[in-house]
C-alpha cells in the first residue's frame, strides 16, 4: 500500500509537470537561479509576471560562462538577471549610446543606472561600455547580442544606418553567435513608420533588416503575445504600458 504522503507527494510533482509543461519544467538551472536571485530590486520582480524572464532568457539558450553584449540597457532589469545566467565565468557588457556632440551640458547620463549595477558586487561580471552607436564594439567577440524593446529606436538615432548597424553586430559576434530582438510589435505591413510615434515596429521589417546584414533566422517566440493590444497606441498608453504586444526573434551568424 502506498503511504498516504507519498501519493500526494507524487500526485503534487505529476500535476507542476503538467502545469509547467514547456515553461518553469523546462528552464534551466542557471535561469532559474537568475530569476530567483535575491538582490533583484522588487520592481523588477513585480515586472516579471508581463516579461516573463525566465522563458525568455531561456528562448535565447544563455548558458553559464557566455559573453553578452546588451544594447541600450536601460534600468537594468535583464542586465542582473543575465550577469547571474552567465555566472562568474561568464560577462555582461552593457552598450550605452555616448552624448551626441551637441548635447546640453545638462543631459541626464543615460548610463547612471547600469553603472550603479556594475558597481555593485554582486554583478562584478557587468561592464558598461559608453560609446557612440555608430562605431559601436565590444572589447572580445561575444555569444550574444541583446536587445529589448529598443531596436525600434535605433530607426531614430540622429545619423545612424540601421543596416551598418546590424553589420556592426555580426562582426561582434562569434562564429554561431546569436542575435536576439525582442520589442513592441507594430501593424502587419507598416514597416518603420511607428517607431518613433508610438514606439513599435513590424517584426516583418526588422526580420529582413537583421537577414540583410548575414544573419540566419532561427526562430521566433510568441511568448509575450497580447491579442488585445490594437498595435494602434503609444506603447506607454495607460491601456497597454507593460501588457504590450511584443515580437521575439532570434537568429544567428553562421
Amino acid at each position: 500500500m502506498i503511504h498516504p504522503r507519498v501519493f500526494a507527494a507524487a500526485l503534487a510533482a505529476t500535476l507542476m509537470l503538467t502545469a509547467t509543461s514547456g515553461s518553469a519544467a523546462s528552464i534551466p538551472d542557471n535561469i532559474a537561479a537568475a530569476v530567483a536571485d535575491s538582490n533583484r530590486p522588487d520592481a523588477d520582480k513585480q515586472r516579471d509576471a508581463n516579461r516573463k524572464p525566465a522563458e525568455t532568457l531561456a528562448f535565447t539558450g544563455v548558458k553559464p560562462g557566455a559573453q553578452v553584449a546588451e544594447l541600450l540597457p536601460g534600468g537594468g532589469y535583464f542586465t542582473r538577471l543575465f550577469s547571474k545566467a552567465v555566472g562568474s565565468s561568464g560577462h555582461v557588457y552593457a552598450l550605452v549610446p555616448a552624448p551626441l556632440p551637441d548635447a546640453p551640458a545638462d543631459v541626464p547620463d543615460f548610463a547612471a543606472r547600469v553603472k550603479a549595477i556594475a558597481a555593485d558586487p554582486n554583478y562584478s561580471n557587468v561592464s558598461v561600455v559608453v560609446e557612440p552607436f555608430s562605431q559601436l564594439a565590444v572589447p572580445v567577440p561575444v555569444d550574444l547580442v541583446w536587445t529589448s524593446q529598443n531596436y525600434h529606436d535605433l530607426h531614430n538615432f540622429p545619423g545612424l544606418d540601421v543596416g551598418i548597424f546590424n553589420k556592426m553586430v555580426f562582426d561582434d559576434l562569434k562564429p554561431g553567435g546569436i542575435y536576439l530582438v525582442l520589442d513592441h510589435t507594430a501593424e502587419a505591413g507598416s514597416g518603420g513608420r511607428d517607431t518613433k510615434t508610438l514606439h513599435r515596429i513590424d517584426p516583418d521589417t526588422v526580420k529582413k533588416e537583421v537577414l540583410a546584414a548575414g544573419f540566419v533566422f532561427v526562430a521566433s517566440s510568441d511568448l509575450l503575445h497580447q491579442p488585445d493590444d490594437s498595435h494602434s497606441v503609444k506603447v506607454f498608453d495607460p491601456t497597454v504600458r507593460g501588457k504590450t504586444d511584443q515580437f521575439i526573434l532570434k537568429f544567428r551568424k553562421p
